[in-house]
């Protein structure tokens, strides 16, 4: 008889409750498929186009942005994941013991509309690439009618995934990191063969404060990521190795973040229209022969379900933490139906695909990077959460505070918020500071990070959490660093 609980079956049902201890038989090395999966998009070969056409760098530029950018984010990433291990819980969940059972209300709602748009996004390039496959194979002409069924078709395979669970996102993700990888080698293949080099290393460098702002649009991507890597470590086991934590984010993100940017690159340089393209998916079918081209948009498309898959799954969590009263599958629907009006209003009324999208990124990485300054300094001074306080949401919890709100917390990260749009712009946005060395250089995000960690360093710290005697000496013999 299988001994199997119902949480860790092929429908994972648990919730934002944190995980027992003796259920916790996770691997850290599952986290390397699970970032690789993170970043399958193709989105990541118009951004490298950017990087040429508008940002003017050459090869070697670009290299070096491409390697940097998801060593600073995802090094991020891996550094919050420790805190899932730590509390067994989600991200948003545990956030509760820094904001307080109230004031996380604030932070929790904005990361779960920004979510709205990052899986907008993600589901419109699905359903781009579905008709550029019908297009190639069938010579089906696209039609709004077929827009809505693409997109429909996209949307639900992405909540069929995501309502399963942890265990089918891994399977998945593990199965997807080696086709793409497959394919990806068969690309570059293709492109090295074909390429003009002599044009490519021929390009003049471009300017070091374009290097800066490249780095910085690569690495939003990732930061968006921060608040959802606790629910990938909380069934690890509190000994698990931080370091192997961190190692498997960064390597996963960068094994496929690096080749990406530098193929977008490379066809960039023989089709400059890639980086402005209002469809960013259908170019591939030009550039490719339709025997290399099939195949991989359709391993991009499984990419981009699990992305989207991934980022449903924690939003699940968020709506749960935020009071929808419904089990985490069901949660994940709302997020479903918000992502298809959002994608048919992006793909049937917006005017630039690239331009919302790296707009959206700014601001995303503005409203994610706020909450990682403040979180990720209290993770540094916690070393365990009380999970019965977490769960409770009343006056008597251990995390209420004062009136249900940490306001050392709430003011880090209002002040930080308020820093880092003064110096963003974007397409309909200008901050007053947008012009400054900080702002022409993308790093608006990095400085609200900045700015959350310091002032929530220096103000006092809200009163310590009290942990009932009977749970403390349970979880100080199980912490793990």
């Amino acid at each position: 008889m299988s001994t199997t609980t119902p949480s860790e079956g092929a429908l994972e049902t648990r919730g934002i409750e944190p995980v027992p201890h003796a259920e916790r038989h996770a691997r850290t090395r599952e986290l390397f498929p699970t970032w690789v999966a993170a970043n399958i998009s193709v989105l990541l070969l118009t951004m490298g186009a950017g990087l040429v056409v508008t940002g003017g760098l050459n090869f070697w530029q670009i290299l070096v942005v491409a390697a940097v950018s998801p060593i600073l984010s995802y090094g991020i990433v891996g550094l919050i994941s420790i805190a899932g291990k730590r509390g067994g819980s989600p991200g948003m969940t545990l956030s509760r013991a820094v904001f307080g059972q109230r004031g996380n209300f604030f932070p929790g709602s904005l990361i779960w509309v920004a979510r709205w748009g990052w899986e907008t996004i993600n589901a419109v390039t699905g359903a781009y690439a579905i008709l550029t496959v019908l297009d190639i194979c069938f010579g089906v002409e696209g039609s709004a009618a077929l827009t809505v069924v693409t997109l429909v078709a996209f949307v639900a395979g992405t909540f069929l995934i995501s309502g399963l669970g942890r265990k089918v996102l891994h399977v998945c993700s593990t199965w997807s990191t080696y086709l793409f990888g497959a394919f990806s080698v068969l690309v570059l293949a293709y492109l090295v063969a074909r390429t003009d080099w002599s044009q490519v290393f021929a390009r003049p460098a471009g300017s070091t404060a374009m290097m800066v702002a490249g780095i910085g649009t690569l690495a939003a991507g990732g930061l968006s990521w921060a608040p959802s890597a606790p629910d990938f470590t909380r069934y690890l086991p509190r000994t698990a190795s931080s370091r192997a934590l961190v190692g498997h984010s960064v390597g996963g993100a960068g094994i496929v973040v690096l080749p990406l940017v530098l193929m977008g690159a490379v066809m960039a340089v023989s089709v400059p229209d890639l980086s402005s393209a209002s469809d960013p998916v259908s170019f591939l079918g030009e550039l490719l022969p339709t025997w290399i081209a099939v195949p991989y948009l359709v391993m991009a498309l499984i990419g981009m379900l699990l992305i989207n898959s991934m980022s449903m799954y924690s939003a699940g969590f968020t709506a749960q933490t935020l009071g929808v009263r419904v089990p985490r599958a069901w949660a994940v629907s709302v997020n479903a139906v918000i992502s298809l009006v959002l994608g048919y209003l992006l793909m049937n009324v917006a005017t630039s695909f690239m331009g919302s999208f790296i707009s959206f990124l700014t601001l995303l990485a503005v409203a994610f990077s706020a909450w990682i300054g403040v979180f990720g300094v209290d993770m540094l001074r916690r070393r365990t959460y009380d999970g019965e306080a977490l769960m409770d949401t009343g006056r008597t919890s251990a995390y209420w505070y004062r009136a249900g709100f940490a306001w050392q917390a709430m003011t880090a990260w209002g002040v930080a918020l308020v820093v880092g749009l003064l110096f963003t712009k974007v397409d309909w946005f200008s901050g007053p500071l947008a012009t400054s060395w900080v702002g022409r250089n993308g790093l608006g995000w990095l400085t609200t990070i900045v700015v959350a960690a310091v002032l929530y360093s220096v103000l006092p710290k809200a009163p310590a959490a009290a942990v009932p005697s009977e749970r403390a000496s349970d979880e100080a013999e199980l912490v793990g660093v």
